[in-house]
């Protein structure tokens, strides 16, 4: 499959565990949007530890009943989907950092599942 290959764009979208969207996880509700919109795919990252835009230190602690630790929603498309799922999503984030570079897609491996049998 090479629809993948060549310059893309990367756009990461910081945010953290606890925030929400209409009583959900936002991780999770960006992940439904992408799905939705149909983009090449995601990956939500978490952090160890983080200092955002309110200089407050957020890092792992075991004995916290709730970690509000810093995630990053990571998505590799062409530009334009990107910009469009940027203005789409706008509103679901309350507190985050969006940003957007430019990468190329060297190469894209992915396994065709043969559901007959042999």
């Amino acid at each position: 499959m090479k629809r993948y290959l060549g310059h893309k764009k990367i756009l990461r979208i910081y945010i953290d565990t606890l925030d929400k969207y209409n009583g959900h996880p936002l991780f999770e509700e960006i992940l439904k949007e992408v799905k939705s919109e149909q983009l090449a795919g995601a990956t939500v990252f978490k952090a160890v530890a983080g200092l955002g835009a309110f200089t407050e230190m957020r890092s792992f602690k075991v004995w916290a009943m709730a970690q509000e630790l810093p995630l990053i929603v990571e998505i590799i498309d062409d530009e334009e989907k990107i910009r469009s799922f940027i203005e789409h999503i706008d509103g679901m984030i309350d507190n985050g950092l969006i940003t957007v570079i430019d990468t190329e897609v060297i190469k894209y491996k992915h396994e065709n599942f043969n559901t007959e049998a042999n």
